[in-house]
């Protein structure tokens, strides 16, 4: 796989508008884009489809975190809609809504003569700190709790998960190749931090296991946003 195709940019925006103004200015330098809630809340389906008519990959990252029902429901009917490369829940709500939802997402997806998409599970945020995990009374590390439920996930039956460039190495070593990891948190040299806090290098997170880095003001805030992409690639290039 090209390192292009490897990078996801964050659509972290409000408006429609401002989305089709960095795609169409991006181009081919860019193949997969991730639509978070800040976008789908404010758009919807408009943004999805768009995104589609353009020949881009899709990660509509929502999160879903409820009762198995509900969650199931939910990823059941977004299977549906065309374009949807990868779609994710919270790995904290449990075993029983993992694989409810994947099992009727899949289903959902093959009555329609789709491809199910790729269903992933969010381990800790990228935004998380040791302390604040603490103030939420884990008794294991940040680390040792993301492979926790990372091995979770593939137990029940889920192609991956979404974690810190942090824990990259650990869970590719406790889940094996065949196991996605999609990390945010992706910094390149010289970057601002912004408000993550477990972070890493294109290049780092790469050789650390990861499959796919989501980068999004480094690049969507750039003052030439096809420069920062086409370094990032360029760092993603060369790692060892």
């Amino acid at each position: 796989m090209l390192a292009k195709e490897r990078l996801i940019v964050a659509l972290d925006f409000p408006d429609e508008q401002a989305v089709k103004n960095l795609v169409d200015t991006l181009g081919d330098e860019v193949v997969y884009y991730k639509v978070g809630m800040e976008l789908y809340y404010s758009v919807g389906q408009s943004v999805l489809d768009f995104l589609a008519q353009r020949g881009k990959r899709i990660f509509l990252d929502l999160k879903l975190h409820d009762i198995p029902n509900t969650v199931a429901q939910a990823l059941a009917s977004l299977a549906t809609r065309p374009g949807i490369d990868i779609l994710n829940v919270h790995a904290s709500g449990g075993p029983t809504m993992m694989k409810e939802a994947a099992a009727r997402m899949r289903a959902a997806a093959q009555k329609a003569g789709l491809t199910p998409p790729k269903l992933i599970a969010v381990t800790l945020l990228t935004s998380l700190s040791e302390e604040e995990w603490k103030q939420l009374n884990g008794s294991l590390s940040v680390r040792e709790q993301v492979v926790c439920l990372a091995k979770l996930t593939k137990e029940c039956g889920l192609d991956g998960v979404v974690a810190s460039p942090q824990e990259a190495a650990a869970i590719r070593a406790a889940c094996g190749d065949d196991f996605l990891i999609v990390t945010p948190g992706v910094r390149p040299a010289g970057a601002a931090i912004g408000d993550q806090v477990r972070i890493a290098t294109p290049a780092t997170a790469l050789s650390d296991g990861a499959d796919y880095l989501v980068v999004g003001r480094p690049i969507t805030q750039a003052a030439d946003p096809v420069l920062a992409a086409r370094q990032i690639i360029a760092e993603m290039e060369g790692h060892k």
